[in-house]
């Protein structure tokens, strides 16, 4: 028996990285998935991992979530294809690193349209559905740059963007409680993830930089944050809200 049984998790992102990691383990846990992502055949390889280890998922790809429209159709489909949501993960984004002043306008309004404009449509979208479902959770991934800013990669737009998804989460919850619906955000560190590989493939002076101001002096695994994304879904947490929990390996603690 998991502690997610009998609830659907809307996930966002779930063509890889932590989103796939969060679709494997909410189902684990018993939920039902409805999984997105802009890429339909990483999404669908998703699909049939949750449904090889025996979970039940569904695939709704591709959905650009930075378009009002089609967010609004995604959150519709969602709640459609298991009748309802109790949960709603929101795990996308697009961030683009740069310092300043050389950091684009363009660059800038990408990273804040692809890391707070989506987490602000999905919530918006699927609030309706939460409120007909009588109550539920809205789980934000920010970043420990919502907290902290950082040197290596320079980040002005990322900390921007995940320090108001940290404030738009704690206004979420305020405006939730008495539908009861909850919000929380969880605030990453460094974590092991094929974007993060990809973006700083065999530079070793880069990641040992990355991971310089942990405590722990290593990169998180998607486990280490899903995890505790699954209990704060999940009704054990049920007194929680409007907190953020920064799951960096230390690195804000001083």
């Amino acid at each position: 028996m998991g502690i997610l049984d009998g609830k659907v998790t809307l996930i966002t992102g779930t063509g890889g990285g932590m989103g796939r990691v969060a679709a494997l383990v909410f189902a684990r846990e018993g939920s039902k998935i409805v999984g997105c992502d802009i890429q339909a055949e990483a999404n669908e390889e998703t699909v049939g991992m949750v449904r090889r280890a025996g979970g039940d998922m569904t695939g709704i790809a591709p959905v650009d979530l930075t378009d009002a429209e089609q967010v609004h159709r995604l959150a519709d489909e969602a709640a459609a294809a298991y009748g309802g949501l109790d949960v709603v993960y929101n795990n996308a984004a697009l961030v683009r690193f740069g310092a300043m002043p050389d950091f684009s306008v363009e660059d800038w309004n990408v990273t804040v349209a692809g890391e707070l404009d989506i987490p602000f449509l999905v919530s918006k979208y699927t609030w309706p559905h939460l409120v007909r479902r009588g109550g539920g959770v809205i789980i934000n991934i920010a970043s420990q740059a919502g907290l902290i800013a950082g040197a290596t990669p320079p980040m002005v737009a990322h900390t921007a963007a995940n320090a108001g998804v940290i404030g738009m989460t704690r206004q979420l919850a305020v405006e939730g409680a008495p539908h009861h619906i909850r919000a929380v955000a969880i605030s990453p560190g460094p974590v092991l993830t094929p974007a993060s590989d990809r973006d700083l493939g065999d530079n070793r002076a880069a990641r040992d930089a990355v991971v310089s101001k942990t405590l722990l002096k290593r990169f998180a695994r998607p486990e280490e944050i899903v995890e505790l994304g699954a209990f704060l879904a999940s009704d054990r947490a049920s007194f929680i809200t409007g907190a953020n929990y920064p799951v960096d390996g230390g690195a804000s603690a001083w």
